[in-house]
């Protein structure tokens, strides 16, 4: 069952190696930080995977870099619920993501729709 402040997290550390196949893929240049696409996969797969779960589909999302993500550093990507609206079966989230010294990378929202998620609205 989802509650006002449930949250979970991830942790990555992205290289070198990393950044080459993430160009590869998507044909924009490597760059000495890490790209802003791919710290919002990890909240992508947090919604999907964690909270609110599999069933989940993202409606909207908003991010705020205020920093660049460094290379092989431990990253923590977040979402906080902040809001339920059981109604509309709606979730909305805090996102957020942090370098090992705590210094905010990214800050943002999420708003999905948890109706196909099993017993999220009790």
């Amino acid at each position: 069952m989802l509650e006002i402040h449930q949250s979970a997290s991830i942790s990555r550390t992205y290289s070198k190696d990393d950044l080459a196949a993430f160009s590869a893929l998507s044909g924009a240049p490597a760059h000495s930080s890490v790209p802003e696409p791919l710290i919002a996969a990890l909240f992508s797969y947090l919604l999907g995977v964690e909270l609110p779960g599999r069933g989940t589909n993202y409606l909207k999302q908003s991010l705020r870099f205020v920093m660049p993500a460094p290379l092989n550093e431990e990253l923590t990507a977040r979402v906080t619920i902040t809001e339920l609206r059981p109604d509309k079966h709606l979730v909305d989230l805090r996102t957020e993501c942090l370098d090992t010294s705590g210094d905010l990378i990214c800050e943002g929202r999420a708003l999905v729709l948890a109706k196909d998620v099993s017993n999220a609205f009790a």
